[in-house]
């Protein structure tokens, strides 16, 4: 028989030890160091590189959202039901069939945007959001299927009319105000949203289908009468200040001020709990140092330090932002804002500097081992005491082998835009003394072509950016295609390029902020290789798949230890699916889902109007 043991005060605090001990290691193994940025380690399971399985996950993420695939009008209004909690709109069938008539991939998930982006007016009276959209400037009318003229003569606003212009027949009638700034334009407070979202919410239903009503209403029914709305918009100030109203409560970015000083390298979190480094809720969640969660990794709500290391928070190049919930349309938003996202007039434009129809380059092994990136200097406006904080220019240092090799040259020299440490912890122990500037001389082609210096220069050079960066000959970018990894680089809002190479058939290594209409249809690490702001993972992400380089002594490259197969296996599946998700059809679809939605949340009597012709 056992006798009871007395725990004495030296076994309790044993105790304690103990189940602290184990506390530490299980969070450290399920979530990682407690950084904002979590170094690559010597590998994931079964030594196997953290990209290998960040590629597995992505591979069963998409068969998992395929699975979901509807087929017909039944299927497809059932799966609308079951994931927004109301009836389809009206007209849902008549867009049911445009898309399969256009042999669309139809998931209810691909168009998770369009009620992100409208589920907020719902908490608005739909005759406020109808009267908005009527006295709002730069406007596309639809009345009796046929186009009104519009106010703005910008290529933007042209190519837009083009395209919805193009569903004329499908549509109800509708006013779609346009945001034909590069900046995206409505910050509303979140508290507001909120408040907006939780109507939407209380607003759902599934009535009986004799109760439901699958006809809109005229949409003059005010005729002219109605309140004319005055709408306030902030044209100065710090934009971070102006933007971080719309974080949540408790978001990490939420309570920390705009800086005054942006001079100097942007700071970077290293494991220190400070503003720019919360532990507890500033992680963007990497898998042993590559982005891991895509979504949170662009959400400036969740890092603090993009308010010194990204131009859209440091000096935009245009400002006007209301805190006002408007029906406002534009191609591009940052996850904070509240505009109402479209394709953008650039990717659907049959001729633009973005537009290259079927060309991809070379045949994958014909292209060069090698990184191509040509631009010119923006991101916002940069002078003499900001440019330091600017991603597009940290890029390019972080590129050139000049400046690294400098920055390695004197540990105690701090580069004038970017800190190298951080970035040795990517190249695992045998890179540790590889010849990193070399390295970067042999497989990357960047630079600018243009400097953009404020005040401009008629001869394009600028006194504070000369001593840093040589402007570079510019490269078609049809050519650029015959060049393996194309990285994608934020510029005054989003870049236009992204589409592109997508469809080329080369490998885009993408960096951004903004949220576009097509971000549910791309899986990161499937159909292109996503990369954190700081560029921090960089390096690793180029040693992976690209290994070691020798030249042959004949101007061309020989690599080893890389993942050129994997690499090929990415772009050619980036590129398959573009083709069959982001064709021009595609976008119509989109448009034309987004704008029976619209429709309907502007008619007086929409939380009794739906599409039940399926349930008949």
């Amino acid at each position: 028989m056992m006798q009871n043991r007395i725990l004495t005060p030296r076994h309790i605090v044993r105790v304690v030890i103990a189940f602290v001990f184990l506390t530490v290691i299980t969070q450290l193994w399920y979530y990682g160091p407690p950084h904002a940025l979590r170094y690559p380690t010597t590998g994931a399971a079964n030594g196997a590189h953290p990209i290998d399985y960040l590629i597995k996950q992505a591979r069963q993420s998409q068969d998992d959202l395929l699975a979901k695939q509807t087929h017909d009008l039944k299927s497809s209004a059932e799966a609308y039901r079951k994931r927004r909690g109301r009836h389809p709109p009206p007209g849902f069938d008549k867009w049911f069939e445009y898309a399969q008539k256009n042999n669309a991939i139809i998931v209810e998930d691909f168009f998770d945007q369009i009620y992100h982006d409208l589920n907020p007016f719902w908490g608005l009276p739909a005759k406020h959001t109808r009267q908005q959209a009527k006295q709002l400037p730069f406007r596309i009318s639809l009345r009796n299927h046929e186009m009104q003229e519009f106010m703005d003569d910008s290529n933007w606003m042209k190519i837009w009319v083009g395209m919805v212009e193009e569903l004329k027949d499908l549509l109800p009638d509708l006013d779609m105000p346009m945001n034909v700034m590069d900046e995206p334009r409505m910050i509303v407070p979140w508290e507001d949203i909120n408040s907006y979202v939780k109507a939407e919410h209380a607003a759902r239903s599934l009535a009986a289908p004799q109760h439901v009503i699958q006809e809109l209403s005229p949409l003059d029914v005010d005729g002219n009468e109605g309140k004319k709305f005055e709408i306030e918009f902030i044209e100065k100030g710090q934009y971070w200040d102006t933007a971080r109203v719309a974080c949540a409560p408790d978001a990490p970015s939420r309570s920390v001020p705009a800086v005054s000083n942006s001079s100097g390298p942007p700071p970077y979190c290293t494991g220190k709990t400070s503003e720019n480094c919360k532990p507890d809720a500033s992680v963007w969640l990497s898998y042993n140092g590559y982005v891991s969660n895509w979504t949170k990794v662009k959400d400036p709500c969740l890092q603090p330090e993009l308010r010194e290391s990204h131009g859209s928070f440091i000096e935009p190049l245009s400002q006007s932002s209301t805190r006002s919930l408007i029906p406002l349309f534009g191609g591009s938003k940052l996850p904070m804002n509240n505009d109402i996202l479209i394709p953008p007039a650039m990717y659907w434009a049959k001729k633009s500097l973005y537009a290259t129809g079927d060309t991809h380059g070379a045949e994958w092994e014909s292209k060069a081992p090698r990184v191509a990136w040509r631009g010119g200097a923006t991101g916002g406006k940069h002078h003499k005491d900001n440019w330091t904080r600017f991603q597009r220019h940290r890029f390019i240092s972080v590129m050139n082998g000049t400046q690294v090799r400098e920055a390695q040259a004197d540990e105690n020299r701090e580069a004038p835009n970017f800190q190298l440490q951080p970035y040795q912890h990517y190249l695992g122990t045998a890179g540790q003394n590889m010849d990193l500037a070399g390295w970067l001389d042999a497989i990357a082609d960047v630079g600018f072509v243009d400097l953009l210096c404020y005040p401009k220069n008629e001869d394009h050079s600028c006194p504070y950016l000369d001593p840093y960066f040589k402007l570079v000959k510019g490269i078609p970018l049809e050519n650029m295609y015959d060049f393996k990894y194309l990285p994608d680089i934020d510029g005054n809002s989003f870049s236009g390029r992204y589409l592109a190479f997508l469809r080329s058939a080369s490998l885009p290594i993408k960096a951004t902020i903004y949220s576009e209409w097509h971000d549910s249809r791309l899986m990161p690490w499937l159909h292109f290789v996503p990369m954190h702001n700081s560029f921090v993972d960089i390096y690793g992400i180029l040693k992976y798949f690209i290994g070691d380089v020798k030249d042959n002594g004949q101007g061309q490259l020989k690599t080893k230890h890389g993942h050129d197969k994997e690499a090929k296996t990415l772009a050619l599946a980036g590129q398959d699916w573009a083709n069959k998700v982001l064709r021009n059809e595609d976008m119509l679809i989109y448009v034309m889902r987004l704008l029976l939605e619209f429709a309907r949340i502007c008619d007086d009597k929409r939380e009794s109007m739906g599409f039940v012709g399926d349930l008949e």
